[in-house]
């Protein structure tokens, strides 16, 4: 009996291992077994990045009269929460710089460049949560630390939670729509150029990400 409860063991982490590691090929690359968070009780509610459900995306005001909107083809992230209402929630999240698409080689390539992004020295940008404070109803403001290049500073998204369901397959699923704005200037992607007095590409980018999570 020992044996065959042991076997089960074994098949159930192999295959758990086999799903998960299918999983990188639609962006999701965190295995559950790395999600080990400190202060959370046994029974707490981890879930990981549906990419294939998911975007996230920016938009810049160009020539002060449009705006530009790009998007991160490669992202990925957990969420751990122990509370109903998620308020104590944990959050890490990261995204592939060189996965930049704004339907514009040329301009997809200055961006990973030294003159915004440099994808080659800085690969990832990444999100830790500090607090999710529930403000009313399903919205919540998200706080943590954003770092893009070297620089990590303080950002708050205002979040709204779209609900939880099944979804057909066997899976619990998770939405939340996440945005916030920031200044580029800040996090160091200098470049800057003018015509006639105004910048042709913006210092504030917002950022709006659609996340779908699985229940692990």
């Amino acid at each position: 009996m020992k044996k065959v409860l042991a076997l089960v063991v074994v098949a159930l982490v192999f295959g758990s291992a086999i799903v998960i590691g299918s999983y990188s090929k639609t962006k999701i690359s965190i295995p559950a077994t790395q999600i080990n968070w400190n202060k959370l009780p046994s029974e707490a509610t981890n879930l990981v990045c549906d990419a294939s459900h998911s975007n996230v995306k920016f938009t810049v005001t160009h020539l002060g009269i449009a705006e530009a909107e790009g998007k991160f083809k490669v992202f990925d992230g957990k969420m751990s929460y122990a509370k109903e209402d998620m308020s104590d929630a944990q959050i890490e999240f990261s995204v592939d710089v060189a996965s930049i698409n704004t339907d514009s080689d040329m301009r997809d390539g200055h961006l990973k460049s030294d003159d915004f992004f440099n994808a080659e020295k800085f690969p990832k940008m990444t999100f830790k949560s500090s607090s999710m404070q529930l403000v009313s109803g399903k919205n919540y403001k998200l706080t943590g630390n954003l770092t893009i290049r070297d620089v990590t500073k303080p950002v708050t998204f205002d979040v709204t939670y779209g609900g939880t369901m099944p979804d057909g397959y066997g899976n619990t699923k998770s939405a939340f729509i996440a945005s916030t704005k920031i200044n580029r200037f800040d996090y160091n992607l200098k470049w800057n150029s003018l015509t006639e007095g105004i910048s042709v590409v913006g210092s504030d980018v917002g950022i709006k990400c659609n996340i779908e999570l699985k229940k692990i």
